[in-house]
């Protein structure tokens, strides 16, 4: 009973938010300069037809109504499902974005599988070892790793696995004329997303390992810890099963906000590697001044935003039964 009123709350929270930020994204968005309708009339339309025909295209897009109402039509068609028409693609929002979005998805899949199976070993090793050689080493290496910026490391991955010894490609998701499907796609694929992959999981892996060592650290200080190694367990089961589950709060949260700060950061990877994802497909709505397709892929992230702060209550009461929702 008291968690389904907690998820009632929580669903209106979500809703609020969600329309608040609608509100303030559409106007911005409608205050940039630029006409996307102009951009998207040839320059060869003769000038004594071309007044008609920008207010044609005008009025078909409805921008010719007020500024309210236009936000009323496109958050009711937006949750029909409904995202807009792009003025660049000639297309329904929804007809464009659908490959992208599972490039994006696929390529942060990936990235995450990658972080996780290296960050959370290596921060418990670090944590066990604390002080010693390995530990400072790795301290060092995860410190730059997340310092860098992540296009400088592109670029450094480029210029050794691209050119210097090329064994991957430098860019595009698939290879120019391919023609396969199934397994051969996949590996096609798989093969143009190594150093995109790469270049996104050094940062998170450092990241992430440190907040698991330093997780770890404090609960290895603990007396049930003690107590566990007192009573004669064996090593593994006091690190893996008592320290291990007791530290995972704060990792939790750091982790929930990476996983979607890792949408976000995928637009300056997807950018340099010429990925077909929702990054690529943002920057280039930004400058063609395609805003259905700029707001849909927005009101994507701050979805993804509002359901991790769920994901992350629920998750908390998961790791540790203390933790109530409707605390």
């Amino acid at each position: 009973m008291r968690k389904g009123r907690w998820l009632v709350k929580r669903l209106i929270y979500i809703v609020f938010v969600f329309f608040i930020i609608s509100i303030l994204m559409f106007a911005i968005y409608k205050a940039l300069p630029g006409d996307p309708v102009r951009m998207m009339m040839s320059d060869n339309v003769k000038p004594e037809v071309y007044q008609q025909q920008y207010d044609t295209i005008r009025r078909q897009l409805g921008l010719d109504d007020p500024i309210p109402v236009q936000y009323v039509k496109w958050i009711t068609n937006m949750l029909r499902g409904d995202f807009g028409y792009s003025t660049e693609y000639r297309k329904a929002v929804k007809e464009v974005i659908g490959v992208p979005m599972r490039n994006t998805v696929l390529l942060n899949l990936f990235s995450m599988i990658v972080v996780f199976l290296i960050a959370v070993p290596l921060g418990i090793t670090q944590a066990v070892k604390k002080n010693s050689i390995f530990d400072k080493i790795v301290q060092v290496v995860t410190i730059v790793g997340y310092s860098v910026p992540s296009f400088v490391i592109a670029l450094l991955a480029i210029y050794v696995f691209a050119i210097k010894i090329p064994i991957f490609p430098i860019s595009g998701v698939k290879t120019a004329g391919f023609e396969g499907t199934g397994v051969a796609a996949f590996f096609d694929m798989a093969k143009h997303m190594v150093l995109p992959v790469l270049v996104m999981s050094v940062g998170g892996i450092g990241s992430i390992a440190r907040y698991v060592r330093a997780s770890m650290i404090d609960s290895l200080r603990m007396d049930y810890i003690k107590t566990a190694r007192s009573k004669g367990l064996r090593e593994k089961v006091v690190i893996y099963v008592h320290a291990f589950r007791n530290a995972l709060i704060p990792i939790v949260t750091v982790t929930t906000w990476w996983l979607i700060g890792l949408f976000g950061g995928s637009i300056v990877i997807e950018t340099i590697f010429l990925w077909d994802g929702l990054g690529k497909m943002m920057i280039n709505g930004l400058n063609q001044r395609d805003f259905s397709v700029v707001l849909a892929m927005q009101m994507f992230y701050v979805i993804l935003s509002l359901l991790g702060n769920v994901i992350m209550d629920i998750a908390y009461t998961l790791v540790d039964p203390r933790v109530r929702l409707e605390n």
